[in-house]
């Protein structure tokens, strides 16, 4: 475990921008590891989030990236998601994802104080930090309608999943945090807390049909039988 005096987690700027291509690497081959999809976005991307001073980075007093998130506003402004958190491999398990999602929450609050926060996750060590934050798991329903939103899932390879449901559900847990309507962080983070094994044993469920697909996708299924229903636990 990495010590964090020498981290410094704060808002992006400028002079950070070249830190893009290190971080959209890694969120991919992040994803990959996990055996899930991923909305990939662009270096150039990532950078436009750091010039709007809508990022947090987290970087060694020597200059060595550590970690990233940034903002996404989507219905003008009354929805806003905390996206893209991602964490240097030789940093995880030192608690820097959590200072990274406080201070992109706080951000989010200061420059959207009325928006509902909302995340898309197939991490359950992010959805334990989320639920210290106050956000709580609810249906695709309760999220944005925005079609842009949408439309950026597109690259994830299981977008016909999410099509094939009607948008309600697919390989992420939607959590929410409501300025207007919230429960305590001690009471989201007790929730959690009950429900975690639940929410354990249906995340390792969906990488297992995740990597069955990917199987499939490549031809490798050889004469294994295929699951009745690969889509059978999204309802």
């Amino acid at each position: 475990m990495v010590e964090q005096s020498n981290i410094v987690v704060r808002v992006a700027r400028f002079e950070d921008t070249h830190y893009a291509v290190r971080i959209t690497d890694e969120m991919e081959s992040s994803a990959k590891a996990r055996g899930t999809g991923i909305a990939k976005r662009s270096p150039e991307y990532v950078a436009s989030k750091m010039l709007e001073g809508k990022a947090v980075i987290a970087l060694t007093t020597t200059g060595q990236w550590v970690g990233f998130c940034y903002i996404e506003e989507w219905s003008h402004g009354k929805f806003v998601a905390n996206s893209g958190l991602i964490v240097s491999p030789e940093f995880r398990k030192s608690g820097v994802a959590k200072q990274i999602k406080r201070k992109i929450f706080d951000l989010s609050r200061e420059k959207y104080p009325e928006a509902k926060i909302f995340g898309l996750t197939t991490g359950l060590a992010v959805m334990k930090i989320n639920s210290e934050l106050g956000y709580e798991p609810v249906t695709y329903s309760e999220l944005t309608d925005d079609e842009d939103f949408w439309a950026g899932c597109k690259s994830c390879v299981n977008y016909d999943i999410l099509m094939s449901k009607g948008r309600k559900n697919c390989m992420c847990t939607a959590m929410l945090y409501d300025p207007a309507d919230h429960y305590e962080p001690k009471e989201t983070t007790a929730y959690f807390e009950k429900k975690s094994k639940v929410y354990e044993r249906l995340m390792r469920l969906k990488q297992i049909i995740f990597r069955t697909r990917e199987k499939d996708n490549n031809g490798g299924g050889g004469s294994s039988p295929k699951p009745k229903s690969k889509n059978a636990i999204f309802h």
